[in-house]
């Protein structure tokens, strides 16, 4: 929708500083051409996108030009500006001037006329500068110079007392996103800059210092609630001061909106407006998502004298977290607007390591993505960043459920002065800021850390300091009773509610990662978590987006390049350990690539399809992880170059509306058919035992009606459920045209035979129709389209073909893409291949 003000603009203004920035080195260890080099910056923007687009440095996702650029964090950086400043037009009426940064990434001090006006310490958070005695008329510079965030927090870690983390840099000790010193997935950038806008605001008598908005349903109507805080620019400003605030949106009509005015008590106001009607917003499978523009206006005594003024999109919705213990433990379980919701979710990470190249429009895709893979919640992880405007409102506007961390992950951190106030002021504004929003359903205190203090040996070694616990159990709560006590809150992830160890998988959420570490992932239908919040499988990127980023020559899994894009402790071990199983181990490098893809899709859907039966005993999975911010191989469904991997499809599939799948139950097996509709859904239940010729050796059938939102286990009989070969046997269930296949032996120790698939392209207006038909049977096609064109995208993948069976595949590119190039067998992929010899 279109976002209109229905009130006369503010007499605040605001001058962007976005011009006329250049970047030099200040002090460090940096290249001689670049110490001397004065180059153009852009602002918003970082250290590594200004000396890229000088052309200074190397691309850094490309081979090994990560620790050929690693120089750059250890380096203070200085940007300059230079702005014309005169008394008019606005000026005059104005009694503030503020300097408004709304990030600086990280620890940076700023001044003004070569008079200092500050220092920051914390990019997760904005900073405000009264500039009105440092402007002077005509020509100011503005200078804010970036100290090293290497070495500010190898200092700050022996100040505070050296803590536990998993990596050698104390991204603990600097309120910087963690990642950014790298991870087990993600480059070490250690960059700097001016990350978000730079803003010279001018004002009068009053500004909105902070305003807090809550849409609560009540019966067909609703209640709109909003605290405002305001800043007076002088203490015996003008009085009284009023606060006016409407609603507009579905329902409410054109011509009067709802409005109401209150005055101000000192600096505070409470605004409540009823509203008659309004519809509820509902995550996405659930219904639709109506948004309301609150407009918010604070003036003096006439109406049209609007001091300042601002709107947000909300949505009338409840939500909470059922944590009432139970005969099985306690569940931990999403109700939105009193329905049920079982979570199908993602872990989000920073989509670039360089976050100032995120647009909304990379937002867009990345969410859409995540709708066309069924998912209904993206968790925000803890390491990364409080996401910004733009992923919020796009989350609402899509329905995409969404969690946020504080930003606390897998380390202790000190209680202690100065971290202690910048965590407050960080979180208080983050709150404040991000509480209105529909999407919105879970705050939470850290990552891992709560399980990282009971079982990674931190309360030893850390012998009596502080950890943290201060914050995810004292502050935070507090602070969300204080501005935002419509948001439900948990200490941590994982956690469970009632105090016992913060991992148990029978009580509250859960995190697993025996199985990528140490098991076979076939040992996931050994645990019944009441919610997972973490768990996954690595696989490499794209075929088109490996080989854009690495050059290695030759390239192999063990190649110099590889190694640099791949992050995990012995991750490549861990590959070969979780594939051997299934499949036998491929020698040459395209074989190798797409087993590893399958195994990680194979690995994540067996998981998920899992999980899922046990609804509505488990009512959530949260896979790690969505997206990349670089070319590596890691948990991701989309890689770096944002291109789908097999394991999107495998998401797609196992988080689809309507599920059938086979499940081990009591000694035995079991259909079990999921209806996460609204709809009721009645059918046959059909299981065929099948020789891979395609004969039908036995048959069971059984009518089944599931209510919306119902799981349903259907017990088979043995005469179906036993293989008497089980190398060349396969168990095919169904209701209607919904399908699942449960094989009696693992691939490698199957009578798989190579692949027989005829395959015809029809051209179409979104790109090509693939008809592939299958004359044996066939596990596991996909089209590895990247391959052909880079561009191009294969809508559909994983299909299994029994004999003689036929499907159709959607390729969405641009030109044309021959029968003959995607029949390659490079191209053409099955898990046939991975078993023939």
């Amino acid at each position: 929708m279109t976002v209109t003000s229905s009130f006369a603009s503010p007499v605040l203004d605001r001058r962007p500083l976005d011009s006329g920035w250049e970047l030099r080195v200040g002090a460090g260890p940096a290249p001689e051409a670049i110490a001397r080099a004065v180059v153009p910056a852009t602002v918003p923007g970082c250290v590594h996108t200004d000396l890229l687009a000088a052309g200074l440095i190397p691309d850094p996702f490309l081979d090994d030009n990560e620790s050929a650029l690693a120089w750059i964090g250890l380096v203070d950086w200085v940007y300059t500006t230079r702005f014309e400043w005169r008394a008019g037009p606005a000026a005059p009426a104005a009694s503030r001037v503020d300097l408004v940064f709304e990030s600086l990434d990280t620890v940076a001090t700023i001044t003004l006329n070569g008079r200092e006006l500050g220092s920051t310490y914390n990019q997760h958070r904005s900073y405000r500068f009264d500039v009105r005695d440092f402007l002077v008329e005509g020509d100011n510079e503005l200078v804010v110079g970036f100290r090293s965030p290497i070495k500010y927090a190898n200092e700050q870690s022996v100040a505070l007392g050296v803590r536990q983390r998993p990596y050698p840099l104390p991204y603990d000790a600097i309120r910087k996103s963690a990642c950014s010193f790298g991870w087990d997935w993600g480059i070490a950038t250690y960059t700097s800059g001016i990350v978000k806008p730079a803003t010279l605001e001018s004002w009068s008598v009053a500004r909105l210092a902070q305003a807090r908005i809550v849409a609560t349903p009540d019966g067909d109507g609703g209640v709109v609630e909003v605290d405002v805080t305001i800043e007076r620019a002088d203490e015996d400003g003008p009085a009284p001061l009023f606060v006016s605030v409407a609603v507009s949106g579905p329902g409410l009509g054109e011509s009067t909106l709802p409005e109401t005015t209150v005055e101000l008590e000192g600096d505070r106001a409470r605004v409540h407006l009823a509203l008659p009607a309004v519809e509820r917003w509902w995550p996405a499978g659930y219904g639709e998502q109506p948004l309301y523009v609150v407009e918010v206006r604070l003036h003096a005594d006439g109406a049209d004298d609007v001091l300042d003024s601002l709107h947000r999109r909300v949505g009338f919705r409840d939500v909470r977290w059922d944590t009432t213990p139970d005969e099985a433990g306690t569940p931990f379980t999403l109700f939105v607007n009193d329905q049920a919701v079982f979570v199908k979710g993602a872990n989000w990470i920073p989509d670039d390591a360089l976050p100032v190249r995120i647009t909304r429009d990379r937002l867009r895709r990345r969410f859409e993505q995540a709708l066309d893979a069924n998912l209904n919640l993206i968790r925000v992880w803890g390491g990364g960043l409080y996401e910004s405007d733009d992923f919020y409102e796009l989350a609402d506007e899509l329905g995409l459920l969404t969690w946020q961390d504080f930003l606390f992950a897998c380390a202790a951190y000190s209680e202690e002065e100065p971290l202690r106030s910048e965590v407050e002021a960080e979180a208080r504004e983050n709150i404040a800021r991000l509480s209105h929003h529909a999407s919105l359903v879970l705050l939470t205190g850290n990552n891992e850390n709560l399980w990282g203090y009971e079982d990674w040996g931190w309360k030893q070694r850390l012998d009596g300091k502080t950890w943290g616990a201060y914050y995810y159990y004292d502050l935070f709560p507090a602070l969300i009773a204080e501005l935002a006590p419509h948001v439900p809150y948990a200490p941590g992830s994982p956690f469970s509610p009632q105090g016992q160890h913060p991992n148990d998988e029978a009580h509250g959420s859960q995190h697993l990662w025996e199985q990528w570490n140490r098991l076979d992932w076939t040992t996931y239908r050994d645990h019944r978590p009441r919610f997972l919040a973490e768990f996954g499988w690595q696989g490499p990127p794209a075929w088109s987006t490996l080989t854009r980023s690495i050059h290695d020559d030759p390239l192999t899994p063990e190649s110099p390049g590889m190694i640099v894009h791949q992050k995990a402790m012995e991750g490549n071990v861990k590959l070969t350990n979780g594939l051997i199983p299934h499949f036998r181990m491929p020698e040459a490098m395209e074989d190798w690539h797409w087993a590893m893809q399958l195994n990680q899709a194979l690995a994540v859907r067996t998981a998920l399809e899992h999980f899922r039966s046990w609804a509505p005993h488990t009512m959530g999975a949260i896979v790690w992880q969505l997206n990349d911010c670089w070319p590596v191989t890691s948990w991701a469904a989309i890689d770096g170059d944002e291109r789908p991997k097999p394991l999107f499809h495998a998401l797609r599939a196992a988080f689809a509306p309507r599920l059938v799948t086979v499940q081990p139950r009591d000694g035995g097996l079991a259909v079990i058919v999921s209806n996460d509709t609204a709809e009721p859904w009645e059918g046959d239940v059909v299981a065929r035992r099948l020789d891979f010729d395609g004969t039908e050796l036995d048959v069971f059938s059984q009518p089944v009606a599931l209510a919306p939102r119902e799981t349903r286990k259907i017990a088979l009989p043995a005469a179906v459920a036993t293989a008497d070969d089980p190398s060349r046997q396969v168990l095919v269930t169904a209701v209607g045209d919904v399908r699942g296949h449960w094989f009696f032996a693992e691939p490698r120790d199957s009578a798989l035979e190579p692949a027989q698939v005829e395959l015809v392209v029809e051209r179409v207006a979104e790109g090509s129709l693939v008809t592939v038909s299958a004359s044996g049977l066939v596990r596991d096609l996909t089209l590895l389209v990247d391959k052909v064109d880079p561009d191009a995208v294969a809508q559909d993948a994983l299909l299994t073909l029994l004999p003689g069976e036929t499907a159709t595949i959607l390729v969405r590119h641009d030109g044309e893409l021959a029968a003959s190039a995607l029949s390659d067998p490079r191209v053409m992929r099955t898990a046939n291949e991975l078993v023939v010899r």
